[in-house]
């Protein structure tokens, strides 16, 4: 009987050769991996010289400051990916409840000097760069904002994420991966222009392409019902797919090793080619579907005045939320099998409403391809989600043409109305026959167009609802959504925004960081804002009221030479700034502030030398964008830089006011202008505004606001002291009187308001006939209340001249300002929703040696 011998399977080289010993597949695998990358100047130095050899394949002949900023970031994205590790490994392990932050924008800004903060590598950078020859802060001036972003809600996002990982939440964050973000803003004549904003074109060292992450996403196709015993299944197939391919950016907490993730999805075509079609001679048909997909990704906000428009805006959407709730479920399927347990285990937040489809989608995939029930599935999904409010203008609560979602969507249109027939029924059962109140209140807006009103579903489908600032909370309750409240008064919270302090006060004003740890004992204050109250205890202190004053000083020399160099102006630092950045829009009224500007211009102008004497030197700066679409804005960015060309080319006043509009406003210049200001412009008519966070950022570093009784205003009056700030204007409870005044005519317009127009009208600032629109919107119509609030403002803004003269009392309030701003830090918000909405706890990775994992 013979014996069968098993193959023993050898490696072998090419030539046939057996090694001479063999070695255990996989040995070292582990045994390699146990050591972090060290931090020790030396080491950085190899790391960073590595990655400009090795990854940018250039020599110590080429290295420049580019190709130093390049190494850096990458020497930098390898600890971040360590740290990274260990955080995604850890979490796996402990399976804690996730919350997931679902926003259509990141606004991130310069990522090389947060990183490096963060990771307590600061001093290590610095010395190792030096000896490279580089000034480390040189290099953050070659970084490229990420355009991911458009303005606050952005910005908030960004905050939220940075302390998401400093108090050790499990937190991911969900976008899109913007090839052109918004635009890049250029001012040509006065006017604004807008070129796609190339920000990828130097490529991102900060994002790790996950080609193994990887999901299928459907559009159009058709609905079909299949019947069995068990009974009817709904299958949605055909039409239009697309890829999503994962991009992840790591979100280092402030000195510890969690590290969070932002993944941003870019849309590639599910099939890369049409061979037939090319070789059949038809070359634009062979790339059209790639092109096609790839759009969904290439700009942020595309123009939605067109049909197509929209219907790019909801592929967007969807592409997005489609997307990320395959990844969620991907994650939450490999430890669990019970679907009752998803509620317990992943929290989502909508950022705003456009994410909103998101709430549909999961119930899709509950009920289409997981099998469950209506009743038990939609449980699951109103558990799941929660949703914040950001805005009660009517045009930003977005809604849908019915048709639209029909052919885009056909399946969630379908559900969409299955949703609100059972929600209906709630509503009827709460005022019986009561047809308004089913009209006012549905998911599906009846008329000419049948429409989806995207926010009465985030409503319907979420546990929570929450406004972003005490007033605006309380204007969702009684006015933007009334009859909800009424209906599930228990959904409604109010969670006031905030801002990250260690990018808006430890990296964007490293002076007066000092000045707070110096005067504090403690540098615990960038992860306990409330420590900063302590600062009061000094503000008589002569040293302090000096040293305040040479950092802003300091700040605003920075600044003043930032506008010389890329507007070409020469203003005087000594002057009183006042600063007005935000996005250019008619509520936020930035003409009510030229206006005033004029005045102040023309007053200058009829004065005395003596009186002119007695004038406060000004600089007022705006920056700001408008979207493409929006013309009435746009015009008033034309009215601003005409004003400001009269007003800098006239000899007679130069001294005494300057006016500059700094183009292409991001965040790293935010960064140089927040800390410069004297004082900020806060001025939204009342109840327009939801909340705010400049006025945060600003109030942080010791700026006083000139603001109205609006959105987060309201809350830092509170915190501040109202004496400390210069508030103005109609209340929200007068607002609509003034309106209905408005209406019949009965406002008068202020004799200095109307030498303003008069010298508009009359060519002093351009071509009278470009600013016609602009005048008539005011006297014709006024929905914003310029005129009436014009008087006030100018009282203000006099308070403002009296105080800067005594500039003793004004250090001690900008000393209160900066010292009251707790309520305002983003760690405060991010425990609120972590208690209160999402039900989720710290899981603090613990720091080692040596890798774990």
């Amino acid at each position: 009987m013979s014996t069968t011998i098993p193959l023993k399977h050898t490696a072998r080289t090419t030539t046939g050769v057996v090694p001479p010993t063999e070695k255990k597949k996989g040995s070292k695998l582990f045994a390699l991996k146990t050591d972090f990358l060290k931090n020790d100047e030396d080491s950085i130095q190899k790391d960073i010289l590595d990655h400009v050899e090795y990854t940018l394949a250039r020599t110590k002949y080429n290295f420049d400051s580019f190709s130093a900023y390049q190494g850096s970031a990458y020497s930098v994205r390898d600890r971040l990916i360590e740290r990274w590790n260990e955080t995604q490994q850890y979490y796996t392990e402990r399976d804690p409840k996730r919350v997931y932050y679902l926003s259509m924008e990141f606004l991130m800004g310069r990522s090389l000097q947060n990183a490096i903060y963060n990771m307590n590598l600061k001093d290590e950078y610095h010395n190792a760069l030096l000896e490279l020859g580089f000034e480390m802060e040189d290099l953050y001036e070659e970084e490229k904002d990420a355009a991911l972003g458009n303005g606050g809600l952005g910005r908030l996002a960004a905050c939220f994420m940075d302390s998401l990982a400093t108090l050790k939440y499990p937190a991911w964050g969900y976008g899109l991966r913007y090839n052109y973000g918004m635009f890049e803003q250029g001012i040509y004549d006065g006017y604004q222009t807008e070129v796609p904003d190339y920000w990828l074109v130097a490529g991102n060292p900060w994002e790790i392409e996950r080609l193994d992450v990887q999901y299928t996403v459907r559009f159009y196709g058709q609905v079909t019902e299949k019947k069995s015993s068990e009974g009817s299944r709904f299958e949605w197939d055909h039409g239009e797919l697309v890829q999503a391919i994962a991009y992840d950016t790591p979100v280092p907490g402030y000195h510890t090793t969690n590290t969070n993730n932002i993944r941003l999805w870019s849309s590639k075509p599910h099939k890369e080619f049409d061979l037939d079609a090319f070789n059949g001679g038809n070359y634009l048909s062979a790339v059209e579907a790639k092109q096609r997909s790839e759009n969904i990704t290439s700009v942020l906000y595309p123009n939605d005045n067109t049909y197509s428009g929209k219907e790019l805006r909801l592929k967007q959407q969807y592409f997005f939320v489609a997307a990320t709730l395959c990844d969620v479920i991907r994650r939450f399927k490999k430890s669990h099998q019970n679907w009752q347990d998803f509620p317990n285990k992943v929290a989502i937040q909508l950022n705003d409403t456009h994410p909103t489809i998101g709430v549909v989608e999961l119930f899709r995939k509950l009920i289409d391809e997981e099998g469950l029930q209506w009743e038990e599935a939609w449980d699951i999904v109103t558990k799941t989600f929660a949703y914040t409010n950001h805005t009660i203008l009517p045009e930003a609560l977005e809604m849908w043409p019915v048709s639209l979602i029909e052919d885009l969507l056909p399946r969630h249109m379908q559900l969409i109305y299955g949703i609100n027939h059972r929600f209906l029924i709630q509503v009827t059962q709460k005022w019986p026959g009561d047809i308004g109140k089913m009209r006012g209140l549905s998911i599906i807006q009846e008329g000419e167009e049948k429409r989806v009103r995207m926010a009465h579903l985030a409503i319907v489908g979420s546990h929570c609802v929450n406004g972003v600032a005490a007033m605006h909370s309380e204007l969702v309750k009684h006015k933007v959504f009334p009859d909800f409240f009424t209906l599930w008064p228990e959904k409604f919270q109010n969670k006031t925004n905030g801002v990250t302090p260690r990018r808006w006060i430890e990296q964007a004003n490293p002076g007066l960081s000092t000045i707070f740890t110096k005067w504090l004992g403690t540098d615990k204050w960038t992860t306990n804002l409330e420590l900063v109250k302590g600062i009061k205890e000094h503000m008589d202190n002569p040293e302090l009221i000096a040293e305040w004053k040479y950092v802003k000083q300091g700040n605003k020399q920075r600044l003043a030479e930032f506008i010389l160099k890329h507007c070409g102006i020469q203003v005087n630092p000594n002057a009183l700034f006042d600063v007005h950045i935000k996005r250019i829009h008619e509520y936020k009224r930035q003409l009510l502030n030229i206006l005033s500007v004029i005045y102040r211009y023309l007053s200058i102008k009829k004065m005395s030398p003596k009186d002119r004497a007695q004038v406060v030197p000004r600089v007022v700066i705006f920056a700001g964008k408008a979207a493409p679409g929006y013309v009435m804005a746009k015009r008033h960015i034309k009215l601003i830089n005409s004003v400001a060309e009269v007003i800098n080319r006239d000899k007679e006043v130069d001294q005494y006011l300057k006016v500059v509009f700094i183009a292409n406003y991001n965040v790293s210049i935010a960064q140089i202008i927040v800390p410069a200001s004297d004082i900020n412009q806060q001025i939204s008519t009342a109840g327009t505004e939801a909340s705010g966070t400049s006025n945060m950022k600003f109030t942080m570093n010791g700026s006083l606001i000139i603001g109205t009784l609006d959105g987060a205003n309201v809350e830092i009056a509170e915190e501040v002291g109202q004496e400390n700030m210069f508030i103005f204007g109609l209340r929200t409870s007068e607002v609509e009187a003034a309106r209905e005044k408005m209406t019949n005519k009965e406002v008068i317009i202020d004799p200095r308001l109307q030498e303003v127009f008069l010298n508009i009208e009359l060519g002093t600032f351009g071509p009278p006939d470009v600013f016609r629109p602009i005048l008539d919107s005011l006297i014709f119509s006024d929905f914003y209340l310029s005129i009436q609030d014009f008087p006030l403002y100018l009282d203000s803004q006099a308070s403002v001249d009296e105080l800067w003269k005594d500039q003793s009392a004004w250090v001690k309030k900008s000393i209160i300002n900066s010292a009251s701003t707790y309520f305002f830090s983003s760690d405060r918000a991010m425990n609120e929703y972590a208690e209160q909405i999402w039900d989720i706890k710290p899981c603090e990775v613990e720091t080692t040696l040596n890798r774990r994992y």
